[in-house]
């Protein structure tokens, strides 16, 4: 009977065994099936390649270490909601290019919220939602070129805060997106637009131009079929003036070329160039009424230029010629800048756009505006920093020299030596009420020596105080004694301190 019990207990403490490795087996099983790479994709360390795989769905359980996943050469279709079932907290870059993606759901990067680069180049988008790229917050590069892209409807890019750079080229866009720069969809930090090969063929002159510098250099324009027209013609030059690198690396590809001017007559003479002189610098007081040419505009100006006139700033708005007399800065019908009731916020450097066809290497396009300088007129920004560099030295050779009289007076009266009195020539005391200041303290107690390499200086009052210390051999030292040290210095000091003390 011992014997039975003891076979019992042993299989069941078998099957226990079994049964706890078996469900150890399978936790290890799916732990490692679940961080492991997905089967049909390459990984190394936190980066995972499924491309060209001939997917048509995103390959389940992605860990949760990937940074960068490259889904491209695929084909998917849409881009669903649930397209992953975890966060992936740790990617920045996703790349979906081409595939035949033509559906983004509304939120479908709600997954990825730490995303910088997102690729979506060479699929079938036709148009983008409203909130197709929501909560992509940190996201700095988007490529959207080589798709079908028609038309974006508004909001499409809001919520893009830190989108620096946006690829729209080689879609089928008829008009300029403004509203990437204006209004409620503005991107704050976008500084690299590329619409190149796109249906584009007017473009918002003025508002570009009202752009700031670092904006205006960003927009790639070339490919598209645009209408070369005097503005966009003085807005080309004016770009290439500005040495902008979409115009210079990509110029045979922009309609308006050089020549062009002639026959779409938007030059100030029929020669183009120019002609007289125009001041490229103006004074002015604060509500003077100031009138400033533009330069590299010869006169008389010819029906249908184009002139516009680019504010101080980055992101001051561009002045056209309008009928509006109501504003303070206006442009006149002959290209003409009239400011009304100068302030002193109006001081700047100002540039004149417009078609000037063949320029001279001299020539200008830009003026300075002064108003309310205090310094007198003309006088440059060069010269007032000397006069304050002038100002600055006279004051630190003022102080410095206050600072030295000052020590030199600490040096006379806050080191004086103790009165010795006879043994130099049986005197009993200090004559008069005299006080010895060493430069050496230590000489204080050589009193009875001869001055050597300790100076001294003696200041002798005559007085009544102790007139039974006071000796004939110490008479005060007068005027002569007292030049005789300022002018022959420390050996002068020493003979009339040996005739006094003798």
């Amino acid at each position: 009977q011992g014997l039975t019990i003891h076979y019992i207990i042993t299989i069941v403490l078998t099957m226990l065994r079994v049964t706890l490795a078996f469900l150890l087996s399978m936790c290890l099983s799916r732990m490692t099936f679940t961080d492991a790479c997905p089967p049909p994709c390459l990984c190394a360390s936190d980066i995972i390649s499924c491309s060209g795989r001939n997917l048509s769905t995103v390959p389940p359980d992605l860990p949760g270490y990937v940074t960068r996943l490259d889904l491209s050469h695929n084909v998917l279709s849409a881009l669903l909601l649930d397209w992953s079932d975890r966060r992936l907290d740790r990617l920045t870059v996703l790349v979906l290019s081409r595939n035949a993606i033509t559906h983004l759901a509304p939120d479908a990067f709600a997954p990825t919220p730490h995303l910088r680069h997102l690729d979506l180049s060479s699929n079938g988008l036709s148009r983008l939602n409203a909130s197709g790229f929501h909560g992509l917050g940190e996201l700095e590069v988007l490529l959207l070129f080589g798709n079908r892209i028609s038309q974006t409807m508004v909001g499409a890019f809001q919520g893009l805060s830190s989108l620096e750079r946006l690829y729209l080229g080689g879609n089928r866009l008829a008009a300029f997106p403004l509203e990437l720069y204006q209004r409620n969809g503005a991107l704050p930090r976008l500084r690299f637009l590329d619409l190149s090969m796109n249906m584009v063929r007017q473009v918002p002159v003025q508002s570009l131009l009202s752009l700031a510098t670092w904006q205006q250099g960003g927009i790639y324009l070339q490919g598209n079929p645009l209408v070369c027209d005097c503005a966009l013609r003085a807005m080309l030059e004016y770009w290439e003036r500005r040495q902008y690198r979409p115009l210079i690396d990509f110029r045979e590809e922009y309609p308006c070329s050089l020549g062009q001017e002639e026959w779409l007559n938007c030059s100030g003479s029929p020669q183009g160039g120019f002609h007289g002189t125009v001041e490229v610098s103006y004074q002015a007081e604060p509500g003077d009424w100031l009138m400033v040419p533009c330069p590299g505009i010869s006169l008389p100006f010819q029906e249908g230029v184009v002139v516009f006139w680019v504010t101080p700033g980055d992101g001051s708005p561009a002045l056209g010629v309008t009928d509006d007399q109501s504003s303070r800065l206006t442009v006149l019908t002959n290209g003409t800048l009239e400011i009304r009731g100068a302030l002193r916020g109006d001081s700047g450097t100002y540039s004149c756009v417009a078609v000037r066809g063949r320029r001279r290497s001299s020539e200008t396009l830009e003026v300075t505006v002064s108003v309310g300088n205090p310094s007198r007129p003309g006088k440059s920004g060069e010269e007032r920093s000397s006069g304050g560099e002038h100002f600055n030295t006279a004051f630190t050779t003022l102080v410095s020299c206050v600072v030295s009289i000052v020590l030199v007076l600490l040096y006379l009266y806050l080191t004086p030596c103790r009165c010795h009195g006879g043994k130099a020539g049986g005197v009993g005391g200090c004559g008069g009420r005299a006080m010895l200041l060493c430069a050496d303290p230590r000489e204080a107690e050589l009193a009875d020596r001869r001055v050597t390499g300790g100076k001294r200086v003696a200041f002798l009052e005559t007085g009544d105080e102790h007139p039974h210390k006071c000796s004939t051999k110490h008479p005060v030292m007068d005027a002569a004694a007292t030049e005789g040290i300022l002018k022959n210095g420390s050996r002068a000091l020493e003979q009339v301190l040996e005739e006094h003390v003798a």
